[in-house]
């Protein structure tokens, strides 16, 4: 009997985020792509990982500080675990700086784009930056000095700032400190007089800091970038009656939270560096030195108003299906299913669901739950509007979703004022389940209209996340939607669903039959296979579940984004597993779970990933595509990502992935492929209904004597 839970068939899940990200960052690289998207692949891994280093690193250094020792499924230690993430992250970032330097920049500066250093200016360059350091810059500028009677001051998290070294006049030491913040007043990117030619804000404060310390001479001056451990630690306690009021409280700690990476120009001396890393409190192996601008964000900021279209993507919009239109979607989707695949189906016709039924006479409630949504919501509007017309609506707004805490708390406080009553999540649980209940009367009866999805319900993220959802009048799910609800907002244990499953629990178990099912069927000769895609697996007992049913024979393929700490190839233990991963112009954010079921496949979608977090400690949904068509063009889908020869890197059994041989193959890019069949789809829409127009334009007229030959008959 194989012991499938040896450490040695598993890798570290922050190992294998940081080879995720050196995926996205292979695309900054690819000369295929249009070079603004290159550098927008490269600004992706810095903000990637920041938010990795806020989150995971900062609780890996929590757990050494608790003096926790607990290994992963790796058998690594949170001490060894952090020492090797850091290495990583280290080399990760060299590699980001000569993507960067050695070719972002220079094909910049071919296109016309010059970011300019300050020994690089013109005359008339530098009195121009002289005028606008005096009268803008100057007068909103904090230098903080550091000595016995002035401590160190607080730098906030994900700040830029300046370290400056001085000597007084007159003196022989140069021991004076100085600190300030880099203004985010300003634009990071200052247009300079010279058509497409620019410098960093940062560079211009350095250039004239002389204006701030009169009486000193500046010996050393280093810009550098600090981040904090941001991680929400929110009670679960009777002790904490109001969670909104505790995540408005832990958001203000957490701006304060232990610095926990310190990123700093090479150029600074070593002796200023060491100092510097005293004074903040920072492991030494979590202080970066860079050679060139930090924090690469700036790229966007830079590019942003640059626009030249040839170096971008070519324009793209989903494909809006005419039977979603407002005037017919209810009676459209009461008569069939309907399956959305984003961004390549447009978005609009979710928002019109909710519009429509916002504004709908006949409706008279509707619930949802929100996850992340945009800064101007269209969705808020209309559940706004709907409170106001007297419809009875229902939000859970879900104020732990990391990162999006203060604009959820936001719309939570938006939301009341406009009459809608709003739950603030569950304690102890995340709310990550994308769902809508629109409740309708029709000739006397109650009918349910249900959204479902893989992604949140975010009108701006939606363009370039790839996301699954059904629009259904299902009579049995909509009873189990309004079951959740029940279970959201108040006291509630229906015992079961008809057709959805729920986690915590629910989700793992019925995949875990699933899985079983698949392993009898493949013993009894039957056919079997699974076919899962998702963001991450770092779920090590789902691991051991897909472990053995590839012992067993069964056929596994999956697509994961980003995240897992499966290996394949390993000999009676993952022979039959094979794992592709996709990184392209949209992030792949969809989870599809199918079973081949003895030739009668079964397909589920979820907004769950096959992580720890999603199925113990998320609320959860997984449900069924009944419709036999919507089931197989998902497979489709599934089966067209699983032929990508462009985009997807395969996982070796050494751990590395690696793009596949084209050689004598036709090229296929997935998500091309499907932007080519939204574009075909809505061209032909566009025919037919100019083909309407026309017809009945030139529709004859019926004779108009006809009536009156009729009469003389009679």
């Amino acid at each position: 009997m194989v012991d499938f839970k040896q450490p040695k068939y598993y890798v570290n899940r922050e190992i294998s985020w940081l080879a995720f990200n050196d995926r996205v960052l292979e695309e900054a690289r690819d000369t295929a792509n249009p070079l603004f998207e290159r550098a927008n692949f490269l600004a992706i891994t810095q903000k990637n990982m920041d938010e990795w280093f806020m989150v995971r690193v900062a609780s890996l250094q929590q757990q050494v500080m608790l003096g926790h020792d607990k290994v992963d499924a790796a058998g690594l230690t949170p001490k060894q675990q952090l020492d090797d993430v850091s290495a990583i992250a280290g080399q990760q970032i060299r590699d980001q700086y000569q993507v960067l330097t050695r070719s972002l920049l220079p094909a910049l500066k071919r296109e016309g784009l010059t970011l300019l250093k300050p020994e690089q200016l013109s005359k008339t360059q530098h009195n121009f930056l002289k005028h606008f350091f005096e009268q803008e810059i100057l007068p909103v500028l904090t230098p903080m000095a550091v000595d016995s009677t002035r401590p160190f001051p607080f730098l906030a998290n994900d700040t830029l700032n300046i370290g400056v070294r001085l000597k007084k006049s007159g003196e022989k030491s140069e021991k004076y400190l100085a600190f300030l913040q880099v203004p985010e007043t300003f634009t990071r990117v200052i247009a300079l007089p010279e058509e497409q030619q620019a410098i960093l804000l940062e560079d211009v404060v350095q250039m004239f800091l002389a204006a701030l310390f009169p009486g000193y001479t500046i010996k050393e001056s280093m810009v550098f970038h600090i981040l904090r451990d941001m991680e929400l630690d929110v009670a679960d306690d009777e002790d904490t009656p109001n969670i909104l009021q505790e995540v408005q409280s832990k958001l203000q700690e957490r701006e304060r939270g232990r610095i926990i990476r310190v990123i700093l120009s090479s150029t600074a001396s070593k002796a200023f560096t060491a100092k510097l890393v005293k004074l903040l409190h920072v492991d030494e192996q979590r202080v970066y030195a860079v050679n060139g601008p930090i924090d690469l964000t700036f790229l966007n900021v830079w590019l942003k108003n640059n626009v030249n279209a040839q170096l971008k993507f070519l324009p793209f919009k989903g494909f809006n299906n005419p039977d979603l239109a407002p005037s017919r979607i209810f009676e459209s989707i009461r008569a069939k299913d309907y399956l959305l695949h984003h961004p390549y189906d447009s978005f609009q016709s979710v928002l019109s669901f909710i519009q429509t039924a916002a504004q709908d006479n006949q409706v008279l409630a509707i619930k949802m739950t929100l996850y992340r949504v945009s800064g101007k919501s269209p969705i808020i509007k209309a559940l706004g509007l709907a409170a106001q017309r007297g419809k009875q609506v229902t939000v859970l707004v879900e104020i732990k979703a990391r990162f999006d805490e203060e604009n959820n708390v936001h719309w939570a406080r938006e939301l009341e004022k406009q009459g809608v009553h709003v739950v603030y999540g569950l304690r102890g649980l995340k709310t990550h389940a994308k769902v809508t209940l629109i409740v309708r009367r029709e000739e006397g009866d109650i009918r349910r209209y249900i959204h479902l999805g893989t992604g949140n319900y975010n009108d701006v993220t939606a363009n370039f996340y790839t996301d699954l959802g059904l629009l259904t009048s299902d009579a049995e799910l909509g009873a189990d939607v309004a079951s959740i609800f029940n279970i959201l907002t108040g006291y509630s244990d229906p015992g079961y669903f008809h057709q959805l499953h729920m986690s915590p629990d629910g989700i793992r178990e019925f995949i875990y039959e699933q899985i079983n099912r698949e392993i009898a069927n493949v013993k009894a000769g039957k056919p079997a296979g699974i076919k899962m895609k998702f963001n991450s697996l770092s779920d090590e007992r789902m691991v051991k579940h897909l472990y053995e049913a590839s012992h067993a024979g069964v056929p596994i393929h999956l697509i994961v984004r980003g995240i897992t700490i499966l290996k394949v190839g390993i000999s009676d233990v993952s022979e039959t597993i094979s794992v592709h991963s996709i990184v392209g112009r949209f992030l792949e954010h969809s989870r599809i779970y199918s079973f081949e079921n003895d030739g009668n496949p079964k397909v589920y979608l979820s907004s769950a990933d096959l992580m720890t977090r999603n199925l113990d400690r998320r609320v959860e949904l997984l449900f069924p595509l009944k419709d036999d068509k919507l089931r197989d063009k998902v497979l489709e889908i599934f089966e067209t990502m699983w032929q990508d020869n462009v985009k997807t890197r395969v996982l070796q059994a050494d751990g590395q992935y690696e793009k596949k041989d084209r050689r004598g193959v036709a090229r296929l890019n997935a998500q091309e492929t499907f932007i080519e069949a939204a574009v075909r789809q809505t061209d032909q829409e566009l025919k037919q209904q100019k083909l309407t127009e026309m017809t009945q334009r030139f529709e004859p007229l019926n004779n108009p004597f006809t009536n009156e030959n009729e009469e003389e008959k009679s």
